[in-house]
């Protein structure tokens, strides 16, 4: 890492505590390899946190229901079965009500389980990540807790760059999508202005109805062919058999139609599904999901007859952009 790190003597059956008089935030590890708690206990150590768990999966499954999460908890379960998808539930309840942040490293085999089980903690969902993949999840946890990481070397950093512009990108994409006239001085709010996809203007037919206050909106124009949207998409994706596919990474778009696809054909999409139509590994693509919900363009779908299962699908706003956008290219659209 670049740094100096203070040693540990590792006990897997007791807390392991640091040399640190301070330490702003307690880490909790739970991993089966050896290895891998020694090095991510390296890790938060290096990001000036203190480890004060670190153990292996058995002890997450052991954990008694009404004892307190810490402010961070690492997890790394490739292979998960019912057992461990019930602690993970139970980590997730209570990371929710504490506060905690909880990041969770698995393998693509296990992605929807591992998705299906969280859906109230806010985790970051880590697929075959590498360290420097574990290091911008750290910063991230520390960043939502108002903390601020340590000096990182020069690959970590090039790495929270890289992840930088990708948020910095969704934003301009985004915007690209739903260039709706907001000039007309009806005075819209901050919050409303920065949202990413706004009918309520002229442009989008929509009209305030005095009676009740609510939005009275023109009639949407239908989703297209999704035959046509399957070919565009496959047409972007041609691009990569002949130049760098990295060159052309624009997960945002290519999962807005990939989804799009899907709710005209009444389809259910699966996370893994959505991330493999992403266009880039899946860990990437867990963090573009979890933006776009935020943004109010996707939403978790839970699956009625099994809890462990769940569905992400466009938001009707989403949806009024996408079917806007291709009413406006209209004959062009298969020339996209």
């Amino acid at each position: 890492m670049g740094q100096s790190v203070t040693r540990f003597d590792y006990d897997d059956s007791t807390a392991i505590r640091s040399d640190r008089a301070r330490a702003p935030l307690a880490v909790a590890i739970f991993a089966d390899q050896p290895f891998l708690r020694a090095e991510l206990a390296e890790d938060v150590t290096a990001a000036g946190l203190r480890v004060v768990r670190s153990h292996t999966l058995g002890a997450l499954l052991d954990d008694p229901e009404d004892r307190g999460v810490d402010d961070l908890v690492l997890v790394d379960c490739p292979v998960v079965d019912a057992a461990e998808l019930a602690a993970l539930s139970r980590l997730d309840m209570l990371a929710a009500r504490g506060g905690a942040q909880v990041v969770v490293s698995t393998s693509l085999d296990s992605l929807e389980a591992v998705f299906g089980c969280l859906d109230q903690s806010q985790p970051d969902i880590l697929v075959a990540p590498s360290r420097a993949d574990r290091m911008i999840a750290l910063g991230r946890g520390l960043a939502r807790r108002g903390k601020r990481v340590r000096e990182l070397d020069d690959e970590d950093r090039l790495t929270l760059l890289r992840l930088t512009e990708q948020v910095s990108e969704i934003a301009r994409t985004l915007a690209r999508l739903s260039r709706e006239g907001d000039a007309d001085g009806s005075g819209a709010t901050v919050e409303d202005k920065v949202s990413a996809f706004r009918f309520d203007g002229a442009e989008a037919g929509g009209a305030r109805d005095r009676d009740n206050g609510r939005l009275a909106r023109a009639t949407r124009p239908p989703l297209p062919d999704p035959r046509l949207i399957r070919r565009i998409a496959r047409q972007r994706q041609l691009r990569a058999r002949f130049f760098q596919g990295d060159l052309f990474a624009d997960p945002a778009w290519d999962m807005l139609l990939d989804l799009t696809a899907a709710r005209a054909e009444h389809a259910r999409v699966s996370v893994t599904s959505l991330c493999i139509a992403s266009g880039v590994p899946p860990t990437t693509a867990l963090r573009w999901i979890a933006q776009m919900t935020d943004a109010g363009l996707f939403r978790r779908v839970e699956d009625d007859t099994d809890r462990r299962r769940a569905f992400i699908a466009l938001t009707d706003r989403a949806a009024d952009a996408m079917a806007r956008y291709f009413a406006e290219i209209g004959a062009s659209a298969p020339m996209v």
